[in-house]
């Protein structure tokens, strides 16, 4: 598969229906307005009842433009500004290799997607897509190659996993604006998030997300995600017992998106006969 290395438009709708088929068909008047096509749906109902979640890809670069915050910032302004004035005084937030805005307003949703609730708008470098193949936005007619498979919870051993951590802290009111940039920074370390606790915290809401059973020992896991997310300002990792930490925070707290992030991994506590030395 040729990979496009251009910018790619991720647009992902919250919407009320039945079923996949009407959640697709709802979302056919914004395929049309954006010229993108459909490349994930699913059901979300059990976080919001009777919801399913529909992303489109739109490509708005050719491949060899330059990815930096700056490109991807405005790719996000320039869609809003398309979408109409309703659209373009939402705050756009930029973490490289990835640019965001959320769109937590059902009237104006309503206008794109009939039942729409929420709009999620990412830039992404197209090398840099969230996903693996599930989001690669190239010739359809090309084979698509299998997905990675997923990390087993145990190594050969049979020895649980260290799990990755990821805790996000969001200027906003409501669970769903904080939700939304969580999920999108969750992409960049795990393609299977899943969301284990929200504390509200005025004036943020806290997301807690489990990103899964990774390879390494703690200190190893939490530094390459450190890297991977990249950006300046995060604390020195520290050891706590048999875990390792990590955070970032934004200094002055922003108005809104995220104000700080922390990385966590912990080494399983093995029982008594996992501890005994082999006879």
């Amino acid at each position: 598969m040729i990979e496009k290395s251009g910018l790619e438009l991720l647009i992902t709708v919250v919407v009320g229906a039945d079923d996949d088929r009407s959640a697709r068909d709802a979302c056919r008047a914004l395929l049309r307005q954006v010229g993108g096509r459909i490349v994930e749906s699913g059901d979300c109902s059990d976080e919001e009842p009777g919801c399913w979640s529909v992303t489109v890809g739109v490509s708005v670069s050719e491949p060899g433009v330059q990815a930096g915050p700056a490109a991807l910032a405005r790719a996000v302004r320039m869609f809003l500004r398309e979408l109409g004035p309703r659209y373009g005084g939402h705050r756009v937030a930029c973490e490289p290799p990835t640019a965001w805005t959320v769109i937590d307003d059902p009237d104006l949703v309503e206008g794109l997607v009939s039942g729409g609730e929420r709009l999620l708008v990412e830039a992404w470098a197209g090398s840099e897509l969230p996903g693996g193949s599930d989001f690669r936005l190239d010739d359809p007619d090309e084979p698509v190659a299998e997905p990675e498979p997923v990390l087993s919870d145990v190594d050969e051993q049979g020895r649980p996993r260290p799990r990755l951590e990821l805790l996000v802290d969001v200027v906003t009111e409501r669970r769903a604006g904080a939700e939304w940039p969580a999920r999108a920074l969750a992409s960049r370390l795990s393609r299977h998030s899943t969301i284990t606790d929200w504390t509200e915290r005025p004036p943020m809401v806290r997301i807690v997300l489990d990103l899964g059973p990774s390879l390494g020992e703690p200190a190893e896991i939490v530094a390459n995600a450190v890297q991977t997310l990249g950006g300046n300002g995060w604390s020195r990792l520290r050891m706590q017992d048999r875990s390792a930490v990590s955070r970032w925070s934004a200094a002055p707290t922003p108005p809104s998106g995220i104000a700080a992030v922390e990385l966590s991994a912990a080494a399983p506590v093995l029982d008594s006969v996992d501890r005994q030395p082999a006879r």
